[in-house]
């Protein structure tokens, strides 16, 4: 796949976010088939979804570098995804792949999220009007 085609992907599931406010995003392309994103997505909540992403699209999708770090109106951690190495004691099966739960401080173990199911996880939790 090209690199054009990945961001148009991540593009296309902002636009159908149900409960997307605003978004501001920018796609850096590296190479044919490796790119950055950089996104700031609003929810109807006013929480917010803070997006980094290095992506290698030639086989598969390869998220190289990710952070996925939704935060609440007043700024508190509700929970980020990412895959730095900062967690190697914890010995989770998807190192360095984890998830940090806000409020309990909890890591978990979980392998890398496609950034579809991210925005399903927001929206699963949030009270979409009617």
């Amino acid at each position: 796949m090209l690199i054009e085609t990945y961001f148009q992907q991540i593009q296309n599931a902002i636009n159908a976010g149900a409960a997307v406010q605003s978004f501001n995003i920018t796609f850096d392309k590296r190479g044919s088939h490796t790119g950055f994103i950089r996104a700031e997505i609003h929810f109807i909540d006013n929480s917010i979804l803070h997006v980094r992403e290095y992506v290698d699209v030639e086989v598969g999708i390869e998220r190289l570098m990710y952070t996925y770090h939704f935060v609440d109106s007043l700024d508190r951690l509700i929970f980020r995804y990412d895959n730095t190495g900062h967690h190697k004691s914890l010995n989770l099966p998807t190192y360095p792949h984890h998830k940090h739960l806000g409020g309990s401080n909890e890591i978990l173990s979980s392998p890398a999220p496609e950034f579809a199911a991210v925005l399903s996880e927001i929206e699963a939790v949030l009270t979409l009007p009617e």
